[in-house]
């Protein structure tokens, strides 16, 4: 049995190994579920009839508390499975009850068990008509009112939770990319709402095993009571009257042991369908939100005392309540906190919001025109929310720390495709994108050849088109780039934050990169800071090396840096500049092309003196004072350069001496600003270069 890959089924061969193997849960679930079956088939004896019966109740009952006690429906997600086993186990023991009162109800006593003989002798009481007519308006009362009534309240529920799903499922995703929530809230947010839909569409379906249950519990008991005179007169010739009386006590009491633990699960299926929404047990929800109010708990005993003292009414009862309601009333008055009252007699306006929260700063925000809501909950491609999401997550690998959570928000104001992109609450990109359709460009740079809405793309600037759908295979076929509206938004996006690195990088960040670097860095922070140089300085140095879109990831050889730079100068730049020297390896990795090479535009000997000759100021206060016509002329070489550079299909990197560098990248920095800047320090002896002009 080993092989068959059923755990346990190797060795057991002794009692106690069988019998631990029949306690598992699922061997005893399963086993549970095959008896059942058996009932519908198998003949049982009263004795037996009797302890299924008491089971039946029993469980009934603690269907019902556990129902009434759990604080929301998601903590039964069983119910739908509890309800048809036992609706299944309820029609069993009919079967097996109907064959014995059947088979032995001619002989008297207690054929069907003695359960079965109480329940019927209790409802008879003498008269059989009552007990019928009883009978019938239970199961008319559990199928009609309280089954009807659960399976109603199943249905809508179902409707309305698989309806708000896409609504829940775009909050979820907002709060999570503004960062109220983490990732393994949002992921169990996620579960809790398709847990949600699956329960109550479950409950749609189990109810109906309520309703059919009781149309069988009617017709069985019909079926019994016809079936059972016309074999006690006709197969066991005893009289009309015996026949009635012993049948019908009979099919009652059995059709009450069936009836009563249904019409039980009945009430705890509507109780806990009726929970959506309500937080707590049932108790606590009712007392909360019904006898809470000193109002109309006055109400209550004002009317109950009114009718009391009517000609005719029952004083005793209506006193009870009208004392019992008015004491309460009294008590909640007492303990409830006066409403401060304004001067007109009128209540006075909610607390406001400390003005101080209003001093709070989103980071980073996208404000959405209202048709680009969509994009948050877009269920045919890659969602916004996603999007941003991996874009923090490729932002922190390439640069080195966490991004501020993205607030998104509607803006009214905005056109209806438009969206605004803020950093610090100040606008730092807008643009518009087209819902519905994708935007096509030229790799090469030209204008698309296909008809559609021509633009420029938001992030680049570059000539653009938004084309309809069903153009996508020509544009593909056409060698374009085809991007969908989300991604747009993403790409301006990704841009945005890398320009603005700096800012964002703030003290708080710092001192969380710092709190999670390795143990075995920690000795390192602690020479460091403050004995050597301050936070601050810390992050003026990260701050530098962003804005040249330099990846600080490798925090600990930065810091190494600092340390051995910072006894001999406490100027920032200079600081930089050390850093970077230690930093060559990933400098030249990070800006090498296909093949592997770092290619340069050098900076000619004439330029490097002019650079040199301009400096004026001791130490670090040094100021480069090139002359206006010198520095234009400086900008339109590097450009002609570059420009040369790109006709060829490379990307250099310009390469000037250590004393100079922070100075030319100033000024490159205002017309070309992705340009990087390197001096010959920071080129890795391994590196291969490969130089494409000079300036």
């Amino acid at each position: 049995m080993a092989e068959l890959g059923i755990p346990g089924l190797a060795n057991i061969g002794s009692p106690r190994t069988l019998w631990a193997f029949l306690a598992r849960g699922e061997v005893a679930m399963a086993l549970g579920v095959v008896l059942v079956i058996l009932l519908l088939v198998a003949p049982v004896p009263p004795f037996l009839i009797d302890g299924l019966i008491a089971m039946s109740l029993a469980t009934s009952v603690l269907i019902l508390m556990t129902a009434l006690l759990i604080r929301k429906p998601l903590e039964f997600t069983a119910f739908p499975t509890v309800l048809l086993v036992t609706t299944l186990y309820r029609l069993g023991l009919n079967l097996a009850s109907t064959r014995l009162i059947l088979s032995h109800g001619h002989e008297g006593g207690e054929p069907a068990g003695m359960i079965i003989q109480a329940f019927g002798k209790l409802m008879m009481q003498g008269n059989f008509i009552i007990g019928v007519i009883v009978f019938i308006i239970l199961v008319i009362v559990n199928f009609v009112v309280i089954t009807k009534g659960s399976s109603r309240i199943a249905e809508v529920a179902a409707r309305f939770a698989l309806d708000s799903m896409p609504g829940k499922q775009m909050a979820i995703d907002a709060d999570l990319s503004s960062g109220l929530i983490d990732e393994t809230t949002a992921k169990q947010r996620r579960k809790d709402l398709e847990l949600e839909s699956t329960f109550f569409g479950a409950m749609d379906g189990a109810s109906k095993f309520v309703r059919g249950d009781a149309v069988a519990g009617l017709i069985i008991t019909g079926v019994n009571i016809v079936g059972g005179m016309l074999i006690g007169v006709f197969q066991h010739n005893i009289s009309f009257a015996d026949a009635a009386a012993s049948y019908t006590v009979l099919t009652i009491g059995e059709g009450l042991v069936g009836q009563v633990p249904a019409l039980v699960i009945s009430i705890a299926a509507g109780l806990l369908v009726s929970k959506a929404g309500v937080e707590g047990s049932a108790d606590k929800a009712l007392v909360a939100q019904l006898a809470t109010n000193p109002i109309s708990l006055g109400m209550v005993s004002a009317a109950a005392g009114l009718i009391g003292i009517v000609p005719g009414m029952p004083l005793l009862p209506f006193a009870a309540i009208a004392i019992g309601a008015g004491t309460l009333a009294w008590k909640r008055a007492r303990h409830k906190p006066e409403a401060v009252v304004a001067d007109s007699g009128a209540p006075a306006e909610a607390e406001e919001e400390p003005i101080a929260n209003s001093l709070a700063i989103d980071d980073i925000k996208i404000e959405l025109g209202y048709q680009l809501l969509g994009l948050i909950n877009d269920l045919e491609g890659r969602r916004l929310t996603d999007q941003i999401r991996a874009l923090r997550r490729t932002l922190a690998g390439d640069f080195g720390f966490v991004m501020p959570a993205v607030r998104i928000l509607d803006n009214m104001r905005l056109p209806t495709m438009g969206y605004r992109l803020c950093i610090k609450e100040m606008e730092a990109g807008t643009g518009e994108v087209r819902i519905g359709s994708l935007m096509a460009m030229d790799p090469r740079g030209g204008q698309v050849e296909i008809p559609g809405e021509h633009v420029r793309e938001p992030a680049f600037g570059l000539p653009a088109t938004w084309i309809e759908e069903g153009l996508r295979e020509e544009a593909t076929f056409r060698g374009y780039t085809i991007v969908d509206p989300a991604t747009v938004l993403t790409t301006h996006l990704t841009e945005v934050l890398k320009e603005n690195m700096p800012d964002l990088l703030s003290y708080a960040e710092v001192q969380k990169l710092l709190k999670d670097l390795p143990v075995e860095q920690k000795k390192l922070v602690e020479d460091l800071i403050p004995s050597v140089v301050s936070g601050a300085t810390v992050q003026r140095v990260l701050q530098a090396l962003l804005r040249e879109r330099v990846s600080i990831r490798d925090l600990p050889t930065i810091l190494e840096g600092i340390g051995e730079a910072a006894p001999h100068s406490a100027g920032v730049t200079s600081l930089v500049e050390h850093v970077r020297t230690r930093l060559s390896k990933q400098l030249c990795w990070a800006n090498r092309d296909g093949e592997g090479q770092l290619p340069i535009i050098s900076l000619s000997g004439e330029w490097e003196q002019s650079f040199a000759e301009a400096l004026v100021g001791p130490g670090e206060e040094k100021q480069l004072a090139l002359p206006p016509s010198r520095l234009q002329e400086f900008i339109r070489g590097v450009r002609e350069s570059f420009e040369q550079a790109a006709l060829a299909g490379a990307s250099p990197v310009l390469l000037t001496s250590p004393g100079v560098r922070p100075y030319v990248r100033s000024i490159i920095e205002r017309f070309r600003g992705q340009t990087v800047v390197m001096s010959q320090n920071e080129i890795h002896p391994k590196a291969r270069l490969k130089t494409v002009g000079q300036v």
